[in-house]
Formats: C-alpha cells, sequence, structure tokens
C-alpha cells in the first residue's frame, strides 16, 4: 500500500489508503487531501457523497452505471460503504425513504436510464410529498450525441431525463466533471434542507463518468448545519398572544412539522387552552391520552376531531401544508375568522386569508408564544375544552363499539371475518407492547389506520399520506434491515398495496429484516369503493373475483415465516407473537370484512373537493372567510 495519497494511482490502492486511515474524515483532518487529485468522477462523487454522510448505496446496476458500480464495489472491498441489490426500482426508492425517514440515515439509491430510472423516479413521489432527504443517481445517455442510447427518451431533445427529474425535485447533470463541487452543494442544500427537504436527483452521462477530474475533495460540501429559523418580529408575537387571550374557541391544526416540537406544542396548547387536531402525519405529537388531543381531522377526520375544525373561531397552523383532506378541501374551518400560522416557509406561511404570520421554527416560536401567555389574562377557555371533551368521549365511545365487535359475516367470503378496526387496533396495541415500528400503506387500512393508533409520541407510525403511494410500507420495512441500528416493525398493507411490490419478500430476506407485513385481504380497493358508494351509490370496478393464496407465496421464499391470522382476537394475537418472536421477516395473512355494515369501519366526518361532491364543496370555499 501507498504510504501517502499522492502516491495512490487507482481506486484500489486509494480505497485502502483511507481506510487504513481511519476513514475519510480523519485523513482530511490530517491534511491528506490538503492539495487537488487526480481520480474518475464516479470516485470523486462516492467520496463526495462520504463527506455527507452517504455511506449506503440502494441499487439496482444496469448498463448506465457499470463504472459507478465499479467504484463501489471497490470502496465497498475497503469497508467505506456498503451497497445493497434489489429488485425493484419503486420498492428500493421506497426503502431508502424509509431508511432517512425512520432512522435518518441519508442513503443513495443508484439506477441506470430507462425504465429503471423512471421507476425510481416514480417512487421519489413519496420522498418529495413528505420531505424526505435523499439522493437519486441514475445513470445517463451521452453527451457526445453520437446517436440514440439505448433506454433513452427515443427524443431528438437535448436532457431529457434532466427535464423529468427537475420536476419532481433539484436535479443536476453531471456534464462536465468538474462541476462536481456545485452539484453537491446543491444536492446538500436538497437532502439536508431544515424543512423542505426532498430527492435531489444527480444525472451521470455515461460517457463523463469515467472521466478524470482534478479536484480537491477537502473542498467538496459537507453536510450543512442550519441555525433555528425565526423571522417574526416582536410585535408580530405579540399579536399573535393577544388572539390567542382574546379567543374563547381555539383549534391547533398539528401538521407534520409539528413532530420535532412536540413537547413546545404541548406546552403550549395547555397554557392557550387550545384543542388539538392531528393530521395522518403527526399522531403522538401529543399522548393519545391528553385531554386536549381531538385525534385526526379532516375529510376522513373523527368525531372530535371535525368538531373542534368545524367550531373554532381562531385557528392556529403548526408546520402545516393545508393539504386538501387535511383541511377538507378548504373549508374545514367554517366558523375560523382568524389564523395564527407557524412555519419557516414563507409561502406556506401566508396561506390562508386573515392569517397572522408567524415564520420561522416551530419549537422556538412557540416557546416565545408560550412566555407571553403565562401569567396573563385571558378569556376562560374551560366551556370550549369542556365541549371538545365531551366529543372526544363519544369518539372513545364510537371506536370501542368497534373494537368490541371483531367479526362481521362477509358477503364475499361467505363466513365470518375480522373487521378492519378490529385487527388494526389490536395490532397498534401489540405494536406498542413491544416496541414495534408502525408502517401504513395506502388505501382503506391507511385511512382506519390513522384513525385508529393510539401514539403517544412522535415516530411510533409512519403513514405515507404525502403521496399515498400503494406498496410503501412493506417496501419501507426493508430499511430496518438497512439501518445502523434497525427496529422491529409491522407493515400495515392491503392486498392491493402488497401485490405492487411483493419481490420484498426476497429483498427483505436478503437484507436480514425483522419485521413483519400484516396483509389485510379484503379482495378490493376498499376505500375506493367506498368513496364510490359514498357518492354514486355502487362501486365499480374496485374488486376482482380472483382467490390469491398469499400464505403460500410467502412460504414459497426460503426465509419468510407465513402465518394465518385467523378470524378470532386469539388467533390474531397468536399470529403476531410468533411472528415477533421470529428473528427474520413474516408475513401474517388476514382476511377481513368490506360491506355496508358500520360497525365494519371508521366512517368520513368530513368535505372532499373530489367527484360528484365539488359543486357543493367549492361553494362553500366561494364563502369561505380565511
Amino acid at each position: 500500500m501507498p504510504s501517502t495519497i499522492a502516491q495512490a494511482t487507482t481506486r484500489e490502492d486509494r480505497a485502502a489508503w483511507i481506510a487504513a486511515a481511519g476513514g475519510l474524515k480523519a485523513a482530511i483532518a490530517a491534511g491528506a487531501f490538503s492539495k487537488p487529485v487526480d481520480l474518475p468522477l464516479t470516485e470523486a462523487l462516492v467520496l463526495g457523497l462520504m463527506r455527507q454522510g452517504v455511506r449506503k448505496y440502494l441499487m439496482i446496476l444496469g448498463h448506465g452505471s457499470t463504472e459507478l458500480g465499479e467504484t463501489l464495489r471497490i470502496y465497498e472491498e475497503a469497508g467505506l460503504i456498503r451497497g445493497y441489490q434489489f429488485r425493484n426500482e419503486v420498492e428500493m426508492a421506497h426503502a431508502g425513504t424509509a431508511l432517512r425517514w425512520i432512522y435518518d440515515e441519508p442513503c443513495a439509491v443508484v439506477t441506470s436510464i430507462g425504465p429503471g430510472a423512471l421507476q425510481a423516479l416514480a417512487g421519489s413521489l413519496a420522498a418529495a410529498s413528505n420531505g424526505v432527504g435523499l439522493y437519486h443517481i441514475y445513470g445517463d445517455e451521452t453527451t457526445y450525441g453520437e446517436g440514440y442510447n439505448m433506454q433513452q427518451v427515443p427524443k431528438p431533445q437535448q436532457g431529457l431525463f434532466a427535464q423529468m427529474t427537475s420536476t419532481i425535485g433539484e436535479s443536476y447533470t453531471l456534464h462536465t466533471p468538474q462541476a462536481l463541487r456545485d452539484a453537491l452543494r446543491r444536492g446538500a442544500a436538497t437532502v439536508f434542507h431544515p424543512w423542505k427537504s426532498g430527492p435531489f436527483f444527480l444525472n451521470l452521462p455515461l460517457n463523463t463518468q469515467p472521466e478524470s477530474c482534478r479536484i480537491r475533495i477537502d473542498a467538496l460540501p459537507t453536510r450543512p448545519n442550519w441555525p433555528a429559523v425565526n423571522t417574526t418580529d416582536d410585535a408580530t408575537l405579540q399579536a399573535a398572544a393577544d388572539e390567542i387571550r382574546s379567543n374563547a374557541k381555539i383549534a391547533i391544526k398539528a401538521g407534520g412539522g409539528s413532530r420535532s416540537a412536540s413537547a413546545a406544542l404541548t406546552r403550549f396548547a395547555e397554557t392557550a387552552g387550545a384543542a388539538v387536531v392531528l393530521s395522518p402525519g403527526s399522531t403522538g405529537v401529543l399522548p393519545d391520552a391528553h385531554l386536549q388531543n381531538m385525534h385526526v381531522g379532516g375529510s376522513k377526520g373523527s368525531i372530535s376531531g371535525n368538531f373542534a375544525m368545524e367550531n373554532a373561531e381562531l385557528a392556529i397552523f403548526i408546520g402545516s401544508r393545508a393539504v386538501c383532506q387535511s383541511d377538507c378541501s378548504g373549508i374545514g374551518w367554517p366558523n375560523a375568522r382568524k389564523v395564527i400560522n407557524i412555519n419557516p416557509d414563507p409561502r406556506d406561511v401566508q396561506h390562508y386569508n386573515n392569517t397572522i404570520a408567524l415564520c420561522g421554527d416551530a419549537t422556538v416560536i412557540l416557546e416565545r408564544l408560550t412566555g407571553l401567555l403565562k401569567d396573563t389574562e385571558s378569556v376562560d377557555k374551560s366551556d370550549w375544552l369542556a365541549q371538545c371533551a365531551a366529543q372526544k368521549a363519544d369518539w372513545v365511545r364510537f371506536k370501542a363499539e368497534r373494537f368490541a365487535t371483531p367479526v362481521i359475516d362477509d358477503p364475499m367470503w361467505r363466513r365470518p371475518a375480522l373487521t378492519q378496526p378490529f385487527v388494526l387496533h389490536a395490532a397498534d396495541q401489540f405494536a406498542r407492547k413491544v416496541g414495534a415500528v408502525k408502517l401504513f400503506d395506502a388505501g382503506d387500512v391507511q385511512a382506519n389506520g390513522f384513525q385508529i393508533v393510539e401514539d403517544n409520541a412522535p415516530g411510533e407510525t409512519f403513514t405515507e399520506t404525502g403521496a399515498s403511494y400503494m406498496g410503501f410500507a412493506a417496501s419501507g420495512l426493508i430499511a430496518g434491515g438497512l439501518a445502523d441500528e434497525g427496529r422491529y416493525g409491522i407493515a400495515f398493507t392491503g392486498d392491493g398495496s402488497f401485490m405492487m411490490n411483493p419481490q420484498v419478500l426476497i429483498d427483505g430476506v436478503e437484507h436480514g429484516v425483522h419485521g413483519t407485513i400484516l396483509l389485510l385481504d379484503n379482495r378490493r380497493m376498499a376505500a375506493i369503493s367506498q368513496l364510490q358508494n359514498a357518492q354514486y351509490q355502487i362501486d365499480y370496478r374496485t374488486n376482482d373475483g380472483v382467490a390469491v393464496d398469499y400464505l403460500s407465496m410467502a412460504a414459497s421464499v426460503s426465509g419468510v415465516l407465513a402465518l394465518s391470522g385467523g378470524d378470532t382476537a386469539e388467533s390474531l394475537n397468536d399470529a403476531l407473537t410468533k411472528a415477533h418472536a421470529y428473528p427474520g421477516l413474516s408475513l401474517v395473512y388476514v382476511p377481513v370484512y368490506y360491506g355496508h355494515d358500520p360497525l365494519g369501519g371508521m366512517g368520513t366526518y368530513g368535505s372532499w373537493n373530489v367527484g360528484n361532491w365539488c359543486a357543493e364543496v367549492q361553494e362553500k370555499y366561494a364563502q369561505s372567510e380565511i
């Protein structure tokens, strides 16, 4: 091995030298990279990403990424990075999203141009919609224009993949290897953005990947350290405090951006005398049993959450993007006359009319507001909180009635079947007992799930409501096998969502996942069937008559434990217990009820600008004050 990095002439020599030096950070600290070095673009890229903490690569290598693959092979053999092979690019994108979202481990998704990149690009929508930062690296067509490249977009136009990737998120094509520093600076600003992170797309032309570039490795940008932003002046903050003191009926809408401000939000809500309404992605920001926690509100919502939204006269939004279903397509606050919006984004903070905009970090602003409200007089909030508490008691009774009815005769199964509310509640209770992280897939399982879970802290549940991407939960379960300290996880999924990415059974075993896929089968897209019935009194093309033996499918993969959840509380609990005890990947299969019996679902409580409801919703929106 060469004595200095300058004497290293091959990738193998450089990787071995860096490893012997104690890693890249130690080598840079020792001054080894204080002068420019000549090395292939792909190697410089891998070293640059290492500076930002990216050491895990999820990959499906193709003809557009063999050069990058060779660099990754060499650096993995030296113990500096880790590569993971996948079988589907959508699944891979979801696993990378979950790795960053749940475990805060930045990573890179690698594939080639063509169908593979298009699938990864589609999967990146989950990261973009939920504000999760990670790198997507796609091999791209050559820069020489010598003729059509296989799998490129077959159109005589330059940079078509760059156009597509820049539509979903921030994008950079390394047309010139010397632009790497700029690319990584922009990448870091996107992947590690303090409130709107997302996927950053690096397009690597086939012919620039092996080109040599001269670059100072210690000058490549590191992960940025963002200070807590607070641009709200004292006068505006005081105006907000005055509004809170003078209003008797206050409801807080806690969006996904409130997850990191849980403790500050709780203190503020208690001091302000405000009811707290959750979004699907913010369960746990207040403990479930907290008297001021009204549960989820919105187009699905809950009795108590929607009551608070519909009757509040002052609405306080914290880290919320005002997604259509979350605020009932803009008409969820019919009695609100004033809005206080806490958000670091200067555009999102001004979404509503009559807004006092508190632009900045939620924790900082909430602590300042709480300080202004302490030991000062305000109108009596006790009657409002008593009304909300009564509605919450009704919601608790409503849920208990469904949990006490575990089985209903099912017309399709032609026998008694467990209900989704019962299964989801039982599995939620089990997950809390064993400390499992819960991942929810799109569809009816997800919609019932965020009404049912009884989280006491953020991070107990991850539900992909940003894009409602079918197949996310089971794919995301793989992140537990990739993480440095993975947690046991339960992926709650329906039959339709599971079949979007069934190769999880193989990759889950390959990557050592300890987790369970809880598959609820009603042989239909129940969320859409219910919507069709609610709007048009009949469902259409949202179910099928094809029976699938999911237990045999799962058992056919070596290393997967396949279990039946049966049709009783005892059989379900027994299956969940055995699945948890199994050291690998398991699948628990549960046929569930679908039908018109109200005890078989959790109901809907708000409005939504969709289907034949549009005219009524839009008329109400036209009259909305905020």
